[in-house]
């Protein structure tokens, strides 16, 4: 994957905080079968920035951001979008601050083939019974390089084309936060830098506050700050992350669970 063009600004003093974990912890299963996927994580992450997450597979960063963006529920402590608390918040009542407060990026496109660019873009929009902001809507679609691509379906386009679809989904109903989950695993190098790049002005340009779990240090160099975790707990954070210093990171924490 290539390098960004430029590096990515210094860590900017928060416009507020976005979310916030408090003492979060997640637990699947009981007896034999327990596991202690999240163990009492606190993090805060800050307005108009870009944090990566990263950590070892199991480690419970994807955890993180599910119970973070209110598709997992936790099993105790606190995880906050905003001032709203999120374990008392009903089904209808998730279902629809993911639609207003949150954006989301998946390593699967998750377009629908039967609609093209334009019509996946507004969908959340559409579906909540509201109107796109034109003005937003071509910030949006200039920044991630479509204005000539909007009238083509999914099977028209490129592994990247589909994704900056779905970047622009997930910004165009100018979210409070956008989580986003191993964005560019399914994408060759120049396609995921691309990406990363189109995330990285959407919080320098525009103002957006990313969260993006990665398992890539050349992808974690795009964001201000990088949170490591290790067996469901928050062990380290970088700020003005580079590919080298995270990967040294990296290979400490491996290096001091064979040890351990």
């Amino acid at each position: 994957m290539p390098q960004p063009a430029t590096p990515a600004p210094g860590l900017r003093a928060p416009l507020g905080v976005a979310a916030r974990a408090a003492e979060l912890t997640k637990v699947y299963g009981e007896g034999e079968t327990r596991v202690v996927a999240l163990d009492s994580v606190s993090v805060e992450f800050g307005r108009g920035q870009f944090t990566a997450i990263m950590g070892p597979s199991g480690s419970g960063k994807s955890t993180l951001m599910h119970c973070m963006a209110g598709l997992d529920s936790i099993s105790s402590g606190s995880a906050r979008i905003g001032g709203t608390e999120l374990s008392g918040l009903g089904d209808r009542q998730l279902t629809r601050l993911r639609r207003e407060k949150i954006g989301f990026v998946f390593q699967a496109f998750n377009l629908l083939p039967t609609l093209d660019a334009l019509e996946n873009i507004t969908l959340p929009v559409d579906i909540a019974g509201g109107k796109p902001d034109q003005e937003w809507l071509e910030v949006i679609v200039e920044t991630v390089g479509l204005s000539e691509r909007l009238r083509h379906r999914p099977s028209q386009l490129s592994g990247g084309q589909q994704q900056r679809v779905a970047v622009a989904r997930a910004l165009a109903g100018r979210p409070e936060i956008v989580f986003a989950d191993e964005p560019t695993g399914n994408l060759d190098s120049r396609s995921g830098g691309e990406i990363l790049c189109f995330l990285r002005e959407s919080v320098s340009e525009l103002g957006q506050t990313v969260v993006m779990v990665t398992h890539d240090p050349v992808a974690a160099s795009y964001a201000d700050r990088v949170v490591f975790l290790a067996d469901g707990r928050l062990i380290d954070d970088l700020t003005d992350p580079t590919p080298e210093a995270v990967l040294d990171r990296m290979r400490l924490f491996d290096t001091e669970e064979r040890t351990s």
